[in-house]
């Protein structure tokens, strides 16, 4: 029996019993993960430290290392994750609505756990702990499948988690990672409807579309961020500059980092914001306008309106409106998250209504995109998709429900 059948097994088994269990038993059980999580910190930085090693030597880039890499502050931050889940309301066995038919059958739909997630995702070891954590708290049992790149970081992460759930009424087999990280292995993953229900990319475009294009199982989409700030003629200037550098700045290996700034032909401020971007070390790609004007933009290629640069480059862009502005974001835009800073109400209205994505924002940087800022405790992923869960997916997105029908003996006639 292959790695993948036999961990696939364990995990169906194990859900059964894990959905069943009650807030008080998960909670206990996430209480150890994070115990055990930060007593193990040592360790766990130092199997990191070999996929940073070994990520060099392979030549991957700054981005995608910083992605990779665990730091004290950062695990500070995994476990403080998986502690807020703890406090958020467990939403299984939820009663979402109920009602009372005419004949007097009453009808309840409830919240019940997906059952069995499968993972696929790369480079990052927080998706390990925050994957493992949020399907416990709702119920799921979960098949992790990282990338080789943090093979060592996940195999710590998960054999610490595994390590804590012994003891308590959670079988450690509702945690399994695939060590076997082929892409043929992948590949039958994405076919497991036996054992899978769900399925959940995580990472960059070429990984989330080879997941969609070749899996039978269910597909909760993630999606990559070609994320814009639109600067209006009505912006403040220092509010406008503080929210791009930012939503460039803050980090910009993540999806909710900002690639492209689109500014109104009229407002006075762009030499300012673009001399502040480019004193920070931002790479700027402009339109022919800008790049003729400013010496230190390049001209920007149809290529750089598409791209995800998840690096300290910035496309830029003058627009003659709010129209168009926001036709370029349905041009170029992912669906992920998109900003104005504006004080028109009207512009600010139109925004909202015309654009098409899973977060949108007024004067606020676009880094709030995270299931942790949105109160969800940690995420699972940010879906761009419009069925079952859009957006920051927390507790309630990774559970279905069940309709529970009480009668007195009532037949249909």
């Amino acid at each position: 029996m292959s790695e993948l059948v036999e961990k696939a097994r364990l995990l169906k088994a194990a859900s059964k019993k894990l959905g069943m269990l009650s807030s008080l038993e998960k909670n206990e059980a996430l209480a150890k993960m994070a115990s055990h999580l930060q007593s193990h910190k040592e360790w766990i930085l130092s199997e990191n430290a070999k996929d940073i090693i070994e990520g060099k030597e392979k030549g991957l880039s700054d981005s995608l290392l910083d992605r990779l890499l665990l730091t004290n502050e950062r695990l500070e931050q995994i476990v403080d994750g998986v502690l807020q889940l703890i406090h958020l309301e467990d939403p299984v066995g939820e009663t979402i609505e109920s009602w009372e038919r005419p004949n007097g059958i009453r009808i309840e739909t409830i919240r019940v756990p997906l059952g069995v997630i499968g993972m696929v995702y790369e480079a990052r070891p927080n998706v390990t702990v925050d994957a493992a954590s949020l399907c416990l708290k709702a119920g799921n049992a979960v098949l992790l499948r990282g990338s080789s790149t943090a093979i060592h970081s996940n195999k710590a992460l998960v054999h610490v988690m595994q390590d804590a759930l012994e003891g308590t009424t959670i079988s450690k087999d509702v945690v399994q990672l695939l060590e076997d990280t082929s892409r043929e292995t992948a590949s039958e993953m994405f076919k497991l409807n036996q054992y899978l229900d769900v399925l959940i990319p995580r990472g960059g475009a070429g990984l989330i579309q080879s997941v969609i294009q070749n899996a039978t199982v269910p597909v909760l989409e993630t999606g990559v961020g070609n994320c814009h700030v639109f600067i209006d003629e009505s912006a403040d200037e220092n509010m406008a500059i503080e929210i791009v550098m930012n939503a460039k700045l803050h980090r910009p290996s993540v999806c909710n980092a900002a690639e492209t700034v689109l500014i109104h032909k009229d407002w006075p401020y762009k030499s300012d914001l673009l001399r502040a971007l480019y004193d920070r070390g931002v790479e700027l790609r402009g339109d022919e306008t800008l790049s003729s004007q400013y010496p230190f933009v390049q001209e920007a290629s149809e290529e750089d309106w598409h791209t995800e640069f998840l690096a300290p480059i910035l496309s830029i862009k003058v627009v003659s409106d709010i129209v168009d502005a926001i036709e370029h974001i349905d041009r170029y835009g992912t669906k992920h998250s998109e900003a104005i800073i504006s004080d028109n109400h009207e512009n600010v209205s139109l925004f909202f209504k015309a654009v098409d994505a899973a977060v949108l924002y007024h004067n606020a940087s676009t880094r709030f995109t995270d299931g942790e800022q949105f109160g969800y405790g940690a995420e699972i992923g940010i879906s761009t998709q419009k069925l079952h869960a859009r957006g920051p997916m927390g507790l309630k997105a990774i559970t279905t429900t069940k309709s529970i029908v009480r009668g007195t003996g009532q037949i249909r006639i």
